[in-house]
């Protein structure tokens, strides 16, 4: 079985994506990354768009890189003449395959489309070129014409077939069906370009590489046009684990490679971005945490660290008393068991009002709502059992008295500079409390005045 081939079109399909357009520079830097991380081709731009667009591809062919050097063009001798031009180890010539394309792009019948192949092929195969033969919008073509034309191109000298899903039409089932059908076909390498217009792309793409394709196409957090392409990281990393095929692509690269090209397209990825994604190993409901912390594999398919990433648990309205004890560990404050259970509705008013996590300075704060509202319940019971008769002046003296000393407390668990008693000037009833306590006894009767 062969090892599946990675083609990285990021430099020629995100281009086509509405709005994004790199700099010559930004195409180096990303051809560097992309290659250096083991991707084995790289189709880096399209010759006939001009001088400027030629001039890049030179650029990027005189960094020397390991990753063969792939072109695109349309099946016609203007495109290959430019093709030929950028002296890239492989020229990719498309033709569309569909009646719909056929009838009312070109207007050409299918017979035009099988002379085309062996008139502009056999000019290619004559200038030692290797040739891709791109089929676009196969999915939605006869599949029987769609094997007359991968025969017709074995027969001229072609080695690749690109099976395109130009619209993104294909599912899982379909994809492997018609891979398999050309494998069965011809000898030829066959490689998958699949969209992501239904949400698809990686499911068809790995598909089509369990049904005999050599090569899968694919872009950089799946950016390309319309809904993008398949995703390298997730083919990458699919194939790894579902196929149990490795591609060659060192798996601690792609979010350095993806952090390149969001910067350099402007399209920022999600934060649940399947493999690359900022949020996809932190975790916060209770039944997770309290999982992940008896075993990992309970709530992680693979390891974070095969993509140099690293799990982490936020606080939130899903968030358990472990996961508060956690969290209060690892911002150094020590929290006693019987206050943890006032602690989740703070937790919750803040991520509800704020929609992100409490840093430690908020927990700080909580803990420290907690422990006043915890002193200032206790006021009428202690009133209570001493025998004192509850009064608005009797509680506005206990409240002042509290408040002082909660100030010191709060003042020490903050690491505020502490101030000499002497420059401290205590709430206005502090002494008239003390004294009304000292005088009256524990069974004094206090009334309003």
């Amino acid at each position: 079985m062969h090892l599946p081939i990675i083609n990285d079109t990021t430099l020629r399909d995100d281009e086509q994506t509405a709005g994004v357009a790199f700099r010559a520079e930004k195409k180096c830097a990303i051809a560097s990354a992309v290659s250096q991380a083991g991707v084995t081709e790289l189709e880096v731009g399209v010759p006939a768009m001009g001088d400027e667009g030629m001039a890049c591809i030179a650029e990027i062919s005189g960094l020397s890189l390991d990753s063969r050097i792939v072109v695109w063009g349309r099946l016609t001798e203007g495109d290959l003449a430019a093709a030929l031009r950028c002296n890239a180890d492989i020229a990719h010539l498309s033709i569309p395959v569909s009646d719909i394309h056929l009838r009312h792009k070109l207007q050409q019948s299918r017979t035009c489309v099988l002379r085309q192949i062996d008139r502009i092929v056999d000019i290619a195969i004559g200038s030692r070129a290797t040739i891709s033969l791109g089929m676009e919008d196969a999915s939605r073509a006869d599949p029987s014409f769609v094997i007359e034309v991968a025969q017709c191109a074995q027969q001229q000298g072609v080695q690749r077939l690109r099976f395109a899903d130009t619209v993104g039409v294909l599912d899982p089932f379909k994809t492997y069906q018609a891979i398999a059908a050309l494998r069965v076909a011809v000898d030829l390498e066959i490689e998958i370009h699949a969209h992501d217009d239904l949400g698809l792309a990686t499911a068809n793409t790995l598909t089509a590489l369990a049904a005999g394709a050599t090569h899968a196409s694919t872009t950089v957090n799946g950016l390309g046009k319309r809904a993008g392409n398949a995703a390298l990281e997730e083919v990458v990393m699919g194939a790894r684990h579902l196929l149990r095929r490795d591609t060659g692509v060192d798996t601690n690269a792609p979010p350095g490679i993806s952090l390149l090209v969001e910067h350099a397209s402007g399209r920022a990825v999600s934060f649940g971005k399947s493999i690359i994604g900022r949020g996809i190993f932190t975790h916060e409901a209770r039944i997770h945490t309290d999982g992940l912390s008896k075993h990992v594999a309970t709530y992680e398919g693979f390891d974070p660290a095969e993509v140099c990433r690293q799990r982490s648990t936020v606080l939130g309205n899903h968030s358990g008393s472990q996961g508060e004890r956690d969290a209060y560990d690892a911002s150094g404050l020590k929290v006693s068991e019987r206050l943890v259970p006032l602690l989740p509705p703070h937790i919750r008013a803040f991520a509800t009002r704020h929609k992100k996590a409490p840093s430690a300075i908020d927990l700080r704060r909580f803990l420290s709502e907690v422990r006043s509202t915890r002193v200032r319940a206790s006021w009428r019971p202690l009133i209570a059992r001493n025998g004192l008769r509850r009064s608005k002046p009797m509680e506005g003296l206990i409240r002042d008295f509290v408040r002082f000393h909660l100030w010191r407390i709060s003042a020490s668990l903050l690491h505020c500079p502490r101030q000499k008693d002497s420059e401290v000037e205590p709430p206005a009833h502090h002494e008239t409390f003390l004294s009304v306590h000292r005088t009256t006894g524990r069974r004094a009767a206090l009334h309003d005045g």
